[in-house]
């Protein structure tokens, strides 16, 4: 079965979609679910990006099964790597996406974080923090997003052009291969063709490095998103000779 690993439901603060809901979607689509909500530890805003595991598990795993996985996306930091890896080693997650959403404490969404910085300092600087907590952060099972930024930049151009930062993805990419970390293929922004044909680019550099392995995911924040683009991000993988993957219980499984 295909999984769409990769969606936020209520207990994301920028998500209030109904579990309910999500699943009626993917029952349309024929598709498997894992739920991953936020975990951004030390947010800059109180009580933000938080949730309570035990909560989460308590009203979600009645809904778990072998189409319906419980997981995490945690925010990756270098201050809080033990309390990270604590969540973690405490409740039963099925996966665990690592992800870069804040960069020296301020949220890229933040239009502040741009400001006064050229896009080749600013976008350095990304890389450089996603090293930094990949290494950190072994415990993770997939590498979120690695294009983030380009969401949320405030440049006229947001792509990532391999080519003006290979020497940074380069790292990066090494970093998981010898970590046995999957690259998250998010396919949010793959409908755009530029997008995706400079993703593919990471992605085949990935495989020439000795990437084997993809997780896919819609990064939905709402029960229409889920599913979106997923074909594409399958065809991605083909093209790169990357097999997808999800996660049951901290364990690989290839998807069929």
């Amino acid at each position: 079965m295909i999984f769409d690993s990769h969606l936020h439901t209520k207990f994301s603060t920028d998500s209030k979609m109904d579990i309910e809901d999500a699943l009626r979607k993917a029952e349309s689509l024929n598709i498997g679910l894992i739920i991953t909500e936020h975990m951004d530890l030390k947010y800059p805003v109180k009580d933000n990006f938080l949730f309570n595991p035990e909560e989460y598990f308590n009203e979600y795993n009645k809904y778990r099964n072998s189409n319906t996985l419980l997981g995490i996306e945690l925010g990756m930091r270098s201050d809080c790597v033990e309390e990270n890896r604590q969540i973690i080693e405490n409740f039963p997650f099925d996966y665990v996406i690592g992800s870069i959403h804040l960069v020296d404490t301020i949220d890229i969404f933040r239009e502040d974080f741009y400001e006064g910085r050229s896009k080749k300092e600013t976008y350095e600087q990304y890389f450089a923090c996603m090293l930094e907590c990949l290494k950190s952060h072994k415990f993770i099972d997939s590498l979120g997003h690695i294009d983030y930024i380009s969401r949320y930049a405030r440049y006229e151009d947001k792509e990532i052009y391999y080519e003006d930062f290979s020497e940074h993805i380069d790292e990066i990419l090494k970093t998981a291969v010898t970590s046995n970390i999957p690259l998250e293929i998010n396919s949010r922004r793959l409908r755009d063709k530029v997008s995706a044909d400079n993703l593919i680019k990471i992605y085949k550099r990935f495989y020439e490095l000795g990437g084997r392995q993809v997780t896919i995911g819609s990064d939905a924040h709402n029960a229409a998103a889920i599913g979106n683009n997923i074909n594409i991000a399958l065809e991605i993988a083909d093209r790169c000779n990357l097999k997808p993957v999800y996660f049951k219980e901290r364990k690989m499984e290839y998807m069929k």
